[in-house]
């Protein structure tokens, strides 16, 4: 049983694609906690569509603004609770998708994805993709995630090879590459079950 988080090291580094293929590859079953705006296409939809053995559960909370969980949720005229992202009992493989990074608030009173993460116990698998600052902000996510004892399964690669890059990332962390996504022009089904086709045994 394969059980893990997909964060990424910030907004637009390919998370949702990666859970994608990620769930896919494992015939999970799939779970977006929160889903902030877009809900005529949300995450839970665009994985539905994208994938042909996933299995997707309805998120805990559809807000109405595409904003930080905390702000839409106000908007929304409700406050998450901890106790309400309780994970799902999934028996078999499943991917937990996070949202933005590991500091984005949850609710108004501090709690973070990085507190829910320390409070569902599962490795976490971080999304990297290179621009300048990705260095720093990558290192600073598993960092996050060293100091609140969260297990770390490795990193997925999202773009072209940098060596440079990934070089000092994998040497300041100690953490294994799990497998490298490229870019493609459109993202489609067959995009998917082809890159999952290829990371199934890496994962």
């Amino acid at each position: 049983m394969k059980q893990f988080i997909i964060t990424g090291i910030g907004t637009d580094v390919g998370k949702t694609v990666v859970s994608a293929i990620v769930s896919e590859a494992l015939h999970a079953t799939y779970w977006k906690p929160v889903q902030a705006g877009d809900l005529d296409n949300s995450d839970s939809i665009k994985i539905s569509n994208l994938t042909e053995n996933v299995q997707v559960l309805p998120e805990a909370f559809r807000l109405s603004k595409p904003m930080s969980p905390h702000a839409a949720a106000e908007k929304d005229g409700i406050e998450i609770l901890p106790e309400q992202l309780n994970l799902p009992s999934v028996p078999g493989n499943f991917i937990v998708e996070g949202a933005g990074g590991l500091m984005v608030p949850i609710n108004s009173k501090g709690f973070l994805y990085a507190d829910a993460f320390v409070m569902w116990k599962l490795p976490v698998i971080v999304v990297s993709r290179h621009y300048l600052g990705s260095i720093n902000h990558t290192l600073m996510t598993i960092e996050i995630l060293k100091q609140r004892g969260i297990e770390i399964e490795g990193i997925i690669f999202v773009g072209d090879e940098n060596p440079t890059t990934e070089s000092v990332i994998l040497k300041n962390t100690g953490l294994r590459p799990i497998a490298r996504i490229p870019l493609a022009k459109e993202v489609n089904q067959a995009f998917i079950l082809s890159e999952a086709e290829k990371i199934k045994n890496q994962i």
